[in-house]
Order: C-alpha cells, then structure tokens, then sequence
C-alpha cells in the first residue's frame, strides 16, 4: 500500500521543504490552511502518511476513514495518525485556520518526555476528530498562530518551545474526549488488554501481499500473553464491552476494508494477507461483519 511521505507532502502542495527544518532532530512544520487552498485544491487522497497532522478547520469539509465518514460544518480539530488513513475533502471554497504537520522523532521521548503511541488521543478505536465552538476554536488558534509565528523565529532553543505547543494542542484534544478515555483504570485487568491491543496493532498495516496475519485467534493472544484464553475474553469484557473475537473481528475487517478500496490486490491475495484459508470464508467473514461482500465494498469506489 502507497504511504505518503514527507517528501510527498511538500511536492504534492507545491511548497518547498525549509533547510533549517531538516538540520532538526525530526520535522515540524505549520501551514494556514487559506494559503494553501488559494493555491491548489485541498483533497488529501485516501493513504496512509508517515507522518503525524493536527488540523484547525473552519469551513465545511468532509473526513472518509474505512469504518465511517465525518461531516465537519464549521469548526472542528482533526488529529491524523500514520497508522489510520483517510481521505479528507473541502465542501466550500471558504476555508480557514492551521494545520501542523510532525514525524515521531520530533516529539520523541528523549525530546520530549511524550511516547506518543500511549497517549489516549492516538488509541485504535478513537474518534479522531472533534467538533469545536466558538470559544474552543479560538483557544487551539491562538496556540497555532504562537507556533506560526515562532517557527520564523531566530530563538536558539525554538524546537523545544515549539514541542510545548505541540503538546498543548495534544492535551487540549484529549480533554474533548470522554473521561473513561483518558483515566483508564491501572490494575491487572487493564494492563491485560493494554497488552492485548498492543498485539493487535503491532500487526498492522498491511503492506504486502506476501505479508500475513501471525495472531487470528483469540487463543493465539492468550498463548502469548500467558493467561487462559476465557480469563482473556472476561478481562477484555470488563474493560471494553466486547469479547476478544468481536475486537480481533473489528480489526481485520477495517483492515480488509483498507486493502479492498486503497490496493489492486485480488480477493484471493487480501484473504491470504488476514489469514483465511479459502476465498469463501474471508468472504463469508466479511458478509457477515459488513452486509456486503468484498467485491461489493470494492465497487463503492
């Protein structure tokens, strides 16, 4: 599957790469979004990238993931992972606000004090995008118009100022999620499915054909785990509501929705990829998850 690099990002917005951002640890950047929209049209094809995008939006735009499609008719805060693609399009030319744009390494532990993939904001599953009022739009603009001004700036420890801003703008999006989200509980049975979905992801994406599902079952996360397959299942009941089938079952199914409608793998190739024996059982597998068949889904592009 074709991942968007930084390198595309600017060739694909006609903008060019700063040297003094390139002899930083990591990358940052910071864009307004009217800018770039006068100059070309603002649709972000459906792909992975391999780098991390906090959006401002004012205007009315649409955000297409494989499991869902978000509608934003004003003011909204997109948060993109590089493991989570999507496809994202204006519905009016009156666009406004920021976007920024980071790798991992610029917000590296060892800079930063911040693992980003434990942060709640960056969890499989989250709503990645939060609509916004009035008052809450000017608060996240204000912190862009300070990372804007200062990326300009000839102040020798800027990146670490620049970090903090970034930061803020985490924080402030992971306080529009719910509670639960954010306090999760630290005892056995949640470190318990903190590993199990730490398992999970690591097997994703999926990006050859050659490349196959090593855990399917619920046992296989049990074995290795070291813990029984049913006390797996009532720990994962617990903390999310759902058996360990039902979340590995979400999982591949997003995921083959990602490889029907983003590659030109065959049916055949993609069954092998999440480790089904036979076409006929993907297919019935995905039938019975979506109501569709994979041909079917794959027509909708």
């Amino acid at each position: 599957m074709e991942i968007a690099s930084i390198e595309d990002f600017y060739r694909d917005t006609a903008s060019l790469i700063p040297e003094s951002l390139n002899k930083e640890i990591g990358h940052f950047n910071v864009f307004k979004i009217a800018d770039l929209f006068a100059s070309k049209e603002m649709v972000m094809p459906y792909n992975r990238r391999a780098y991390y995008k906090i959006s401002l939006i004012n205007g009315r735009n649409k955000a297409e993931y494989a499991d869902k499609v978000i509608d934003i008719e004003k003011n909204a805060l997109l948060f993109a992972t590089p493991k989570i693609p999507y496809y994202y399009s204006p519905l009016d030319n009156e666009q406004s606000g920021y976007f920024c744009i980071f790798t991992d390494s610029f917000l590296a532990k060892s800079n930063s004090g911040t693992n980003l993939e434990e942060l709640p904001i960056y969890q499989p599953g989250g709503y990645p995008i939060f609509q916004l009022t009035d008052e809450s739009y000017a608060d996240i603009n204000h912190i862009f118009e300070k990372m804007f001004k200062e990326l300009s700036s000839d102040y020798a420890y800027k990146y670490d100022l620049l970090r903090n801003y970034l930061q803020e703008l985490i924080h402030y999006g992971q306080k529009l999620q719910p509670a639960s989200a954010l306090y999760p509980t630290h005892n056995a049975s949640a470190r318990v499915s903190s590993l199990f979905i730490e398992l999970l992801e690591r097997q994703f994406p999926i990006d050859s054909p050659r490349q196959k599902l090593q855990l399917r079952t619920a046992s296989d996360y049990a074995d290795q785990l070291a813990v029984h397959v049913n006390h797996l299942n009532k720990v994962l009941k617990e903390n999310t509501g759902k058996t360990t089938t039902e979340i590995i079952s979400s999982r591949v199914v997003q995921e083959a929705k990602i490889l029907l409608r983003q590659t030109d793998w065959s049916i055949s190739e993609i069954a092998y990829c999440l480790d089904f024996e036979q076409v006929a059982h993907f297919s019935t597998f995905f039938k019975k998850q979506t109501s569709m068949t994979p041909l079917g889904f794959r027509s909708l592009k």
